[in-house]
């Protein structure tokens, strides 16, 4: 986020590298994602958190066969984090249309999560969050799904689609200053639930009911006609 020189640091926790930094100029502390790959198994993990404002353990397994929206903030109690996780708490209900779980992660601990909920919007906090609030405190979930800067301590702005499967199709990672588009969440949730049932692939920023691609080089023409005249 312009404007802030660096997120403060919260008890127990090493400070995140300013958000306006050349991002280029650590790509060396980004840990090596030893499994969280397009295509690939999710990494599993059990954690702590917060749900309901009550601590309960979470495991990424017994989420199969429902999707999962899986996101990464950088730390709690900063600037850009409580935009976006206040918009996905907005949206849990959309998500939950779609049979689509959001859990959020970062490395603050379960009672810093906790105290965050219990702070005001007005003042920077979240309320009630309708999600649950993972602690990763050792890292191990952050490392494993390759958005941890392992000199600042924290991880950058990931978020991951999980099928029923627990197969990741889509992943997206930001750096510091860049909040995440929730909107844009929930229409590839719709798009990658649109092509399993019917089998066609969703064009730039398809949404339900716009024409999708028959992805076969005689029957796509069909789409391309009407894409090009309207180019």
């Amino acid at each position: 986020m312009t404007g802030q020189p660096t997120n403060p640091p919260v008890s127990g926790h090493t400070a995140a590298t300013p958000e306006t930094s050349n991002p280029l100029a650590r790509l060396d502390s980004i840990a090596t994602p030893p499994g969280a790959s397009i295509g690939r198994p999710a990494p599993d993990f059990e954690a702590t958190a917060v749900v309901n404002k009550r601590f309960e353990q979470v495991r990424l397994r017994e989420y199969r066969g429902r999707y999962v929206v899986l996101f990464f903030w950088p730390l709690d109690f900063t600037f850009v984090c409580p935009t976006e996780i206040v918009a996905f708490s907005d949206a849990v209900e959309a998500f939950a249309e779609r049979d689509t779980v959001v859990l959020g992660v970062s490395v603050d601990s379960q009672y810093t999560h906790l105290a965050w909920q219990n702070t005001p919007r007005a003042e920077g906090g979240l309320d009630d969050v309708a999600f649950a609030m993972i602690s990763d405190q050792t890292h191990s979930i952050s490392r494993a799904y390759g958005v941890l800067l392992e000199d600042a301590g924290v991880a950058l702005r990931g978020l991951f689609l999980i099928d029923r499967e627990g197969v990741i199709r889509h992943m997206l990672i930001n750096d510091l200053p860049l909040g995440r588009n929730v909107d844009e969440a929930l229409r590839l949730v719709d798009a990658l639930q649109f092509h399993e049932k019917h089998g066609e692939v969703c064009p730039a920023d398809w949404r339900p009911g716009d024409p999708s691609i028959d992805a076969h080089p005689d029957r796509a023409k069909t789409f391309f006609r009407q894409w090009g005249k309207a180019a």
